[in-house]
């Protein structure tokens, strides 16, 4: 990193002949070393501006503990990277009351067992400085490029995150102003930990104007907004067994949020949208490598998981010309009125999904309903909702979805329409629906009904009709003529012929069981399309 911390200066050779001692602030060495200043003044804060290392030799420095006090108070408060006192000239030792000053205000003091010519630190230390801003504002330009790359390119936000992550080493989260982590990236090493009770750790970082630090984890913080207005922040987690933030992390950042900012402005606007999909399709697909990591990721979106139960909603709105992005909307303010948790995104064109969150006690089916008849109400009855059963781990909702997503595959234009479905409204009509595409199915329904079909066609007769009939009146002759508008004789004539062509004995269980499944598939095939 192109910055000067104060342990790097301790290790320069026009320093260390001078055999140099931390007193006090020994955790403090990692101090960024913005300018060297020399002084022997007892009022030197108004001649800094924060980040020097003040060299003295202390000769004017009275015997008064509490004017001590003050000095280093007036260093510390201005901010200034440490304090070097070279002994031998008005000190043989350094201060008891210097050292405890400095001690109580973490500030890092040196002390030189020997004389050093201070002109020569000066110049060292502010040489290797002007080197390391050059290096500084190369790299901002290097950073500047590869961020307005991705911006002409229209990249999305992910690579932006990623992209700072890669760059600083450091776990980087994008979250909006509720403080929910929307995107979270780490630089090739995963860290399970970086979400951990994240809204909670969140809240005590403050946001400032620009790029700094803040709270009490360290954390670099910078704003994006959006047309003006404050969006969220992007954060960068300082990694304990890496380097101390600096300047090149700063400028990093900052860059990344500029781009975010601009990214906003030009069409990217769905970004926790985005975050809730992403969560659900990993729920879906269960691609998280523990249940700690989904667990986090979940929670940091907002989602409560310990002590509720979770119930996966999938919404298919195929049949209507509705959009994802339209449908999700509408239901975040659906759920957000009713206060209810949940994460809601497109599973794929056609199908949206919800992860409510509710408590143990509360009854879910009042939920579902409420948002399944609003959905009606809104959109039409062409939009189906299916639940999966409720679960108390986060674990097992992949399973839960799974089987939402096979009561959604078996809802068809025939079934009844309902503000919900679960898997005990699947019956004979669904399941055969739900196999419409299987070449076996097609292949079963030709091979029983395809010569009646093509007897019907070729001599515009109705014997299908008639079957259909029989079959409804669970092989009661007499009704179902009834229901033909036939007189018996002539139905029976008809069920004679269907016999013959079919080879099957009508009045035999097993013959009519195999025909019902038939002509109910026929039926529903015919229903989706002439394929």
């Amino acid at each position: 990193m192109p910055f000067l911390t104060v342990a790097d200066v301790l290790r320069l050779p026009v320093i260390t002949a001078g055999l140099p001692r931390v007193a006090a602030g020994e955790g403090q060495l990692s101090r960024t070393v913005r300018w060297v200043h020399v002084t022997e003044l007892l009022d030197p804060a108004s001649f800094l501006e924060g980040g020097e290392l003040v060299l003295t030799t202390g000769m004017p420095y009275p015997a008064d503990p509490t004017q001590l006090r003050g000095f280093v108070d007036q260093l510390a408060d201005v901010g200034a990277a440490g304090l070097v006192v070279e002994l031998g000239r008005r000190y043989q030792h350094a201060p008891s009351d210097l050292v405890s000053a400095c001690r109580e205000r973490d500030l890092p003091l040196i002390v030189l067992a020997r004389g050093v010519r201070f002109i020569e630190v000066t110049q060292t230390v502010h040489a290797l400085i002007l080197d390391a801003q050059g290096e500084l504002l190369r790299r901002a330009q290097q950073v500047n490029e590869l961020f307005t790359s991705l911006t002409l390119r229209r990249a999305e936000p992910e690579e932006f995150v990623q992209a700072a992550a890669d760059l600083t080493g450091c776990p980087v989260v994008l979250e909006n102003l509720v403080h929910h982590a929307v995107i979270s990236r780490t630089a090739g090493h995963p860290d399970g930990n970086v979400l951990e009770a994240w809204p909670r750790r969140s809240r005590t970082a403050p946001t400032p104007d620009r790029a700094a630090p803040s709270g009490p984890e360290g954390w670099l913080v910078a704003p994006v907004e959006e047309q003006g207005q404050r969006w969220g922040r992007l954060v960068m987690l300082p990694q304990n067994s890496g380097p101390p933030i600096g300047p090149e992390h700063t400028v990093i950042l900052e860059q990344a949020a500029t781009a975010l900012t601009l990214a906003r402005r030009t069409g990217h606007s769905r970004w926790d949208r985005r975050a809730h999909s992403s969560v659900l399709l990993d729920l879906l697909h269960w691609r998280y490598r523990s249940r700690t990591e989904a667990r986090l990721r979940a929670e940091a979106l907002g989602l409560p998981t310990t002590g509720h139960r979770l119930i996966p909603v999938i919404v298919d709105h195929g049949r209507t010309a509705l959009s994802g992005a339209d449908l999700a909307d509408h239901l975040a303010s659906e759920l957000h009125t009713s206060g209810v948790k949940a994460l809601i995104g497109e599973l794929d064109a056609d199908r949206t999904g919800l992860l409510l969150a509710l408590a143990r006690a509360t009854a879910w089916q009042p939920v579902v309903e409420r948002v399944g008849r609003a959905l009606h109400e809104t959109f039409g009855k062409d939009v189906v909702v299916s639940v999966g059963p409720g679960v108390t781990e986060l674990s097992r909702v992949t399973r839960s979805f799974r089987e939402a997503e096979e009561v959604a595959d078996a809802i068809g234009p025939a079934s009844p329409p309902r503000p919900f479905h679960v898997s005990s409204d699947i019956g004979l009509p669904e399941l055969l629906y739900s196999l419409r595409d299987d070449t076996r199915l097609q292949k079963y329904v030709e091979r029983q009904l395809g010569r009646l079909v093509e007897h019907d066609e070729r001599n515009g007769g109705d014997l299908l009709g008639i079957l259909r009939e029989y079959l409804a009146a669970a092989g009661n002759k007499s009704i179902a003529a009834k229901q033909a508008g036939l007189s018996r004789q002539a139905f029976y004539q008809r069920l004679h012929t269907i016999e013959r062509l079919l080879g099957a004995d009508l009045e035999s269980g097993a013959h009519r069981a195999q025909l019902h499944v038939a002509v109910t598939a026929l039926d529903l095939l015919s229903g989706v399309g002439p394929d």
